[in-house]
């Protein structure tokens, strides 16, 4: 399915998507065990946790907790990227994948990137790339770092296209299959180089996806940028 039939947009994760986030979870990472504390990950202020969807076709029956009111500086980021938080959150979103980003001395850490099997291809983890980085770049960050197992090819590629490198591998790090994995770093991301990477990118996702681009409200990179350090 072409990309631009993807109803899609990125919000911050709210409580009431822990349920479909969890599912997501248990599908990308079956060796994964304990799954994570999303109730104590999104109250951690240095993680943000972002996640894809799309409207489901009919509303569920299911009344949605109360919404939990956002941080000032998660209002902050929201408002820089995505145009204001969301009006109310209901359980009438379908949520297709998620990204997690610790931020923590300047290192942001990708912890975690997964989409729905039946929605992968479609562009959708790219697009939680792209918001997971321009996140780390409003908290300051001057890097992100990430992880993936070393068979799989698909991320690198995803990861090598914003000029992921990498930089180290731990031996025999998954315990399933004790496959290694690949550490990968980005450039300063406050380099020039860096923030021309992302415009074209950025300008090319939204070329694919036309009016249903799920970063259209992200603001856009600064012409010139010092390099850092």
């Amino acid at each position: 399915m072409h990309a631009a039939a993807v109803r899609c947009r990125i919000r911050l994760m709210q409580p009431e998507d822990i349920p479909q986030v969890l599912d997501i979870e248990r599908q990308s990472f079956r060796s994964m065990w304990p799954q994570t504390i999303y109730q104590r990950e999104l109250k951690n202020k240095t993680a943000r946790y972002l996640v894809a969807c799309e409207p489901f076709d009919e509303e569920p029956p299911v009344e949605p907790p109360p919404e939990q009111p956002a941080s000032p500086g998660v209002r902050r980021l929201v408002r820089r990227f995505f145009g204001g938080l969301p009006a109310k959150h209901t359980a009438s979103e379908r949520v297709l994948g998620m990204v997690g980003l610790w931020c923590m001395m300047g290192e942001g850490h990708i912890v975690t990137i997964a989409v729905r099997p039946e929605c992968r291809r479609q562009g959708i983890a790219e697009v939680l790339l792209v918001a997971a980085l321009e996140a780390a770049v409003e908290a300051g960050q001057d890097e992100v770092t990430l992880e993936y197992r070393a068979s799989n090819h698909a991320a690198r590629a995803l990861y090598e296209k914003y000029g992921f490198t990498q930089v180290g591998v731990r031996a025999r790090y998954y315990s399933d299959n004790q496959e290694d994995a690949v550490l990968m770093t980005t450039p300063p991301l406050r380099s020039s180089a860096f923030r021309q990477l992302l415009d074209r990118r950025r300008a090319r996702l939204r070329a694919r996806w036309g009016d249903a681009d799920p970063l259209a409200g992200l603001a856009a990179a600064p012409a010139e940028v010092a390099p850092s350090g």
